[in-house]
């Protein structure tokens, strides 16, 4: 099958946003509402009250930072902070300013040159959602009674009906009975506020493709796809991408999946996953033994996150790179956190140098690179909720040489077209020290990390990559090098530094 990605993400630096903690505007009303100080300590379901009109008036800040693409979390109206529990699936949530926002937001974002793809919530719903709600009234009468997954003892009422489980029921769940067990109805993660939809009916799958295909003509570039794979069904997913493409060609799709989605990525259903698989080759190498025991708890980072030394990280990247069509590849969504994890910094035991290498290494790698907004500025934040805290808008507190720091590679690479499009060639593993090019067309692009705590001069091998003999111009780093003999001869690295050279 012809594997079809929007070429744009090629060239995408995406920014994500939680909309609840990124900016506050005042033209959206908070008045009368009860809303967690901004400064205050996020907690698990509390307010802050950033809105789409926040963002709004911060895109110069974006758009200064180099980013051309944002993905944000959820926004369609939901009652929670995190909004993935979706409670109307048309319209934007009202605290974040109402559809009308949402339209400022696209416009304004769009006449700047920057994409907005936000999250969509298709495997499940809430308490809140409207033909859940009916059911709950209605019982084995509702017309609503296939949308979800329902014991018929609690249809008929033969048990005790409610989403909010007593006391013996909660004690069931927490002993790991099954929510459909427990309380009635499956839910996701048996989770009672997320009842899972049945998409094997016909109604609930055209309802949720409907309101995919509403956002994209309403102008989103794409979706990002909460847990896609808990939709366990390639027709619905591919009869999804139609109905989105049909809408936008352009549009992206790319999917919160862990681990190898080969499956998934075939050409028909996605066109990226979120990268957890290169972030915890990231961690595994740049962390490495300094990691806490606490990472190894998240997601699916406790099936293949380990200590890695260079020789093994390059062979992860290679292994990681052969799982997908290569089209593929240049379109991963590539990240080093999320709201989901905690943030880079707080992995990295607040050690900036190793934040500054993991972000060489995601600007200079294959795929669209991603920050999680904040981390440009040294926002640190363990497990959620503390990795969704409220960005601090008073730049006295900001890591400014981290902020240049980071502007330095959305600049490096949006002026090197071989980082964008190029093939990825590994030239040197060992000693801790990692080097691969970047090949487009005549264009090479050399990048070389010194992950090690000692200062190396080491020769990097370039045979066979096109590089000619004579110097090499230095694009990033400090240093300099000559090429002769199939090597870069004279290079003098740093510890816990890097270097990217043009040839």
């Amino acid at each position: 099958m012809a594997i079809n990605t929007p070429d744009w993400v090629k060239d995408a630096i995406f920014y994500q946003i939680f909309p609840d903690r990124f900016a506050m505007s005042k033209r959206v009303t908070k008045l009368g509402l009860r809303l967690e100080p901004w400064e205050s300590t996020p907690t698990s379901h509390g307010f802050k009250g950033g809105d789409l009109l926040g963002i709004v008036e911060h895109l110069d800040y974006l758009h200064e930072l180099g980013i051309n693409a944002i993905y944000l979390n959820p926004i369609t109206a939901s009652a929670s902070n995190h909004r993935y529990h979706t409670y109307d699936y048309f319209h934007i949530d009202p605290l974040l300013g109402g559809d009308a926002a949402f339209r400022e937001l696209l416009d304004a974002a769009h006449a700047r040159g920057i994409r907005i793809v936000p999250d969509g919530v298709f495997n499940h719903a809430s308490r809140g959602f409207w033909q859940f709600h009916h059911v709950l009234e209605n019982g084995d009468g509702s017309p609503y009674v296939d949308w979800f997954y329902f014991h018929p003892d609690r249809l008929n009422r033969q048990k005790h009906w409610g989403t909010y489980p007593t006391e013996h029921e909660q004690r069931q769940l927490n002993s790991g009975a099954s929510s459909y067990d427990a309380i009635g109805y499956r839910a996701w993660w048996n989770l009672p506020a997320l009842p899972k939809f049945n998409t094997n009916t016909p109604a609930v799958r055209e309802f949720l493709w409907s309101a995919a295909e509403h956002w994209i003509k309403f102008g989103a570039d794409g979706w990002r796809l909460d847990v896609a794979a808990e939709i366990d069904d390639d027709s619905f997913w591919q009869e999804f991408r139609r109905r989105v493409r049909r809408a936008n060609p352009e549009a992206y799709i790319v999917a919160e999946i862990w681990h190898e989605s080969q499956r998934w990525l075939q050409g028909d259903q996605f066109d990226a996953v979120m990268n957890y698989l290169f972030t915890g080759a990231v961690i595994g190498w740049l962390v490495g033994e300094k990691m806490s025991d606490e990472v190894y708890k998240i997601g699916d980072y406790r099936k293949y996150l380990r200590p890695l030394k260079a020789n093994e990280f390059a062979d992860r990247i290679d292994y990681l790179l052969r799982l997908y069509d290569p089209s593929i590849n240049f379109v991963q969504f590539n990240l080093l956190d999320s709201h989901d994890t905690p943030r880079f910094l707080t992995i990295a035991n607040g050690d900036l140098t190793t934040l500054k290498l993991a972000y060489l290494l995601l600007f200079t790698y294959v795929g669209a690179p991603c920050i999680y907004y904040g981390d440009e500025i040294g926002l640190d934040g363990g497990p959620d909720p503390a990795c969704r805290k409220s960005f601090p808008w008073d730049r006295n507190g900001w890591n400014r040489e981290l902020l240049t720091y980071v502007k330095t590679l959305t600049a490096l690479r949006k002026s090197q077209p071989a980082l964008r499009g190029g093939t990825f060639h590994r030239l040197y593993a060992d000693h801790n020290i990692y080097a691969f090019a970047r090949k487009l067309g005549t264009q090479r692009v050399v990048v070389v990390m010194n992950a090690s705590n000692s200062t190396h001069n080491v020769n990097i091998p370039v045979s066979g990559t096109g590089i000619p003999n004579g110097p090499i111009t230095l694009l990033f780093g400090e240093g300099k090098a000559r090429v002769s003999e199939g090597q870069i001869h004279g290079l003098k690295l740093a510890p816990r530094s890097g270097i990217v050279f043009k040839a």
